[in-house]
C-alpha cells in the first residue's frame, strides 16, 4: 500500500512556493538593489515564467539551413519551379575571367554611343542607338553585363521616355527608343555599374545578407536589454528568439537576451550598416564620377529631330514596351487608364468620395499619404502619437466619407523604432480587408529587401500574391495597385546596400509574379528614369503628383460617373 503525503505537508509546500513567487516579484520592483542581485532574481523569475508560458517564444530551429533564403517554410514543388524560373529570368551575364586589373574593366568615359539612321526621323517610329563599351585602355570589351540605363528627352518640352537596353554579351548594346513627340530629342546613356561591379554586388547579395543589421529592445520593469535581429542569424553562436509569423511563415529572429525572455521584446529598429564589406581591389569598381552612374557620350550626333508623321506612316501604336512618357512634365501612360489631372483638392475629394484607401508598405507609399493629407485640407489626420516616419497613420474626411490610412510592412524594415505590436505583414493586413468597389489598396514593398538574396523577396511576394488572390476572389471589384521600384542616388557606400541593380532585380521579379492578375502596376521605375529630376529614393513632388494623378485616374476612370 502506497504511503500518502499528509495533507498539512501539501498545504505547506503550496504556501512556501506562493510566498517564494511573491517574494521574487516584490524583489524585482526594488530599484535600489545591486545589479548582480537583480540579475539573479530575474533569472529565477524567467525560469518560473518559462515553466508556465505558452510555447512559441522560443520555437525550435532546424539546423540544416546554411543561408538566409532557406529560413522559413519550404516551398512547394510548384513554388520551387516558379522560383527557378524567376531566378533564371533575372540571371545576369558576367566576365569570363575575374580578378583582372581595373584597367581592363568598363570605362564609361572611353565608351561611346552611335545613333543609327538620319538626323531627322518621324514620330511613331523607333530610334536605334548602338552603345560600344571600352575599358580604361580604350580597348573594346569582349563581354556584356554592364548595367546601362537610357532615356530620350527634350528639356524645352518637358518630355522624356525610357529606352529599352539589349545586351549582346560582347561589349555592345542596342537601345531602342519610341519616338513619341515632335521636336529635338536628346539621347542620354548612363552606365550605372560596370559588369565588374555587378559581380561584387552579386557576391554581397548571397554572402552578406546581414550587412544591414537590426536590433530590438527587450524590457521588463526597470531592466532592459538590446540584441541583434535579422532574417537569418548564425545558429551556433547563442540561443535565438524565433518571431516567425504564424500566419505567413515569414521568418524573423533575434538573439535571445541573456536575462529577459523572448516575450519581453518592445520594439524593432535599424541597427546600422556593416563596414569593410569589399576589398581594396573591388572598391576600384565603385568610384563616384568614375564608374558609378557616369554618362556615356556620343561619337557623332547625340540628338535627332522628330518630324510629324508622313502620309504613309501609321499613327502611334499601342504596342510599345514602355509604360509611358512625359510631355510638358505630365506623365502620359501608353497602356491602361487615361491619365487625368487632379489639380485642386475639390477634384481629389470628388474622386475619393465614399472610398476607403489602404496604403501598405515602405516609405515610398507613405509619400502618397503625405501628399494627399497636405493637398486636401478636408482630410483630417488622427493623432495616434505615431513616430513621424513610421506610422500607422489615418486621415478622415467625415463629410465626404473618405478614409485614408498607412501602415508599414513587417520586417525587414529599416525604420527608426517601430513598436513590436506594429510589425504587421502586408499579406495579413490584406486578409483582414473586406474589399469591394469602394476599397482601394496601394502597396509598395521593395526597398528594404535590397540586401537579401532574391529568394527572400520572392517568398514575401508569394505570400502577398496569395492574399491578393483571396481578396479578389471574395471581392473582385477591389482596386489593387502595386508600386514598382525606382532608381535612387548612389555613391560608393550606398551602392553596396541600395544599388539600382538590386532594385532592378526586385522590380523584374515583382512584375513577373503579378503578371496576369487583376492588379494595376504603377511604374515608378520608368516614371523616375524618364523624368529630368535627379534620382532619389523618395522621388520629388513633381513625380509624386504624377503618381497620384495615375492612382486617381484608376479610381475614377474617364466615363465613370462620380458621386455628387
Amino acid at each position: 500500500m502506497e504511503r500518502q503525503i499528509p495533507r498539512f505537508v501539501t498545504v505547506f509546500i503550496l504556501l512556501a512556493l506562493s510566498g517564494f513567487i511573491i517574494l521574487v516579484c516584490n524583489i524585482t520592483s526594488l530599484e535600489k538593489l545591486s545589479g548582480q542581485v537583480i540579475s539573479t532574481f530575474y533569472q529565477i523569475q524567467n525560469s518560473i515564467h518559462s515553466a508556465f508560458k505558452s510555447p512559441g517564444s522560443l520555437w525550435p530551429l532546424e539546423l540544416n539551413h546554411t543561408y538566409c533564403a532557406h529560413f522559413g517554410q519550404e516551398p512547394s514543388a510548384e513554388e520551387a519551379n516558379e522560383e527557378r524560373y524567376l531566378l533564371s529570368s533575372i540571371a545576369w551575364p558576367g566576365p569570363l575571367v575575374q580578378g583582372l586589373p581595373v584597367e581592363l574593366s568598363s570605362d564609361p568615359s572611353k565608351s561611346y554611343f552611335v545613333i543609327q539612321g538620319p538626323a531627322e526621323q518621324q514620330i511613331g517610329g523607333q530610334l536605334v542607338v548602338n552603345v560600344h563599351v571600352q575599358n580604361f585602355l580604350g580597348l573594346p570589351k569582349k563581354h556584356g553585363g554592364d548595367f546601362i540605363i537610357a532615356r530620350l528627352h527634350s528639356p524645352e518640352l518637358g518630355a522624356g521616355v525610357v529606352g529599352q537596353v539589349q545586351d549582346h554579351h560582347d561589349g555592345n548594346y542596342t537601345v531602342l527608343f519610341p519616338l513619341l513627340w515632335v521636336g529635338v530629342a536628346w539621347v542620354e546613356i548612363t552606365m550605372v555599374h560596370p559588369t565588374e561591379a555587378v559581380v561584387v554586388l552579386k557576391r554581397l547579395q548571397e554572402e552578406q545578407p546581414n550587412r544591414v543589421f537590426f536590433k530590438s529592445l527587450f524590457r521588463s520593469g526597470f531592466l532592459s536589454e538590446t540584441t541583434v535581429c535579422n532574417l537569418c542569424l548564425p545558429l551556433n553562436q547563442q540561443p535565438l528568439c524565433n518571431y516567425t509569423d504564424p500566419e505567413t511563415g515569414e521568418p524573423w529572429y533575434c538573439y535571445k537576451p541573456k536575462i529577459l525572455g523572448c516575450d519581453k521584446r518592445i520594439n524593432h529598429y535599424k541597427g546600422g550598416y556593416k563596414k569593410n564589406l569589399i576589398t581594396e581591389y573591388e572598391a576600384q569598381f565603385f568610384q563616384s564620377d568614375v564608374n558609378i552612374k557616369v554618362p556615356i557620350h556620343a561619337s557623332g550626333m547625340d540628338n535627332v529631330t522628330v518630324l510629324p508623321a508622313g502620309k504613309g506612316l501609321a499613327k502611334l501604336k499601342n504596342n510599345y514596351k514602355t509604360a509611358g512618357f512625359y510631355f510638358h512634365n505630365i506623365w502620359r501612360p501608353l497602356h491602361g487608364a487615361v491619365l487625368q489631372q487632379f489639380n485642386d483638392s475639390s477634384n481629389i475629394t470628388q474622386c475619393l468620395r465614399g472610398k476607403i484607401m489602404y496604403m501598405l508598405g515602405d516609405s515610398t507609399v507613405r509619400q502618397w499619404f503625405e501628399y494627399l493629407t497636405a493637398s486636401v485640407p478636408e482630410l483630417k489626420e488622427f493623432n495616434f502619437h505615431s513616430p513621424k516616419n513610421v506610422g500607422p497613420f489615418m486621415a478622415v474626411d467625415s463629410k465626404n466619407n473618405i478614409l485614408v490610412s498607412y501602415r508599414c510592412h513587417g520586417p525587414p524594415i529599416r525604420f527608426t523604432s517601430v513598436h513590436s505590436s506594429e510589425l504587421h505583414y502586408v499579406a495579413n493586413e490584406i486578409d483582414r480587408i473586406k474589399g469591394g468597389p469602394d476599397t482601394v489598396i496601394l502597396m509598395s514593398v521593395w526597398s528594404h529587401f535590397s540586401t537579401f538574396p532574391i529568394e527572400v523577396y520572392i517568398r514575401r511576394l508569394r505570400h502577398i500574391r496569395k492574399a491578393v488572390v483571396r481578396l479578389l476572389n471574395r471581392e473582385p471589384t477591389t482596386l489593387v495597385m502595386i508600386r514598382t521600384a525606382n532608381l535612387q542616388k548612389l555613391d560608393p557606400e550606398s551602392s553596396l546596400f541600395n544599388s539600382d541593380w538590386f532594385s532592378l532585380q526586385i522590380d523584374s521579379v515583382l512584375r513577373a509574379m503579378f503578371r496576369g492578375l487583376n492588379v494595376q502596376l504603377l511604374d515608378a521605375w520608368e516614371m523616375t528614369l524618364a523624368h529630368h529630376q535627379p534620382h532619389l529614393l523618395h522621388p520629388p513632388p513633381a513625380i509624386i503628383k504624377n503618381m497620384i494623378d495615375m492612382i486617381l485616374s484608376h479610381i475614377c476612370p474617364v466615363g465613370k460617373k462620380r458621386r455628387s
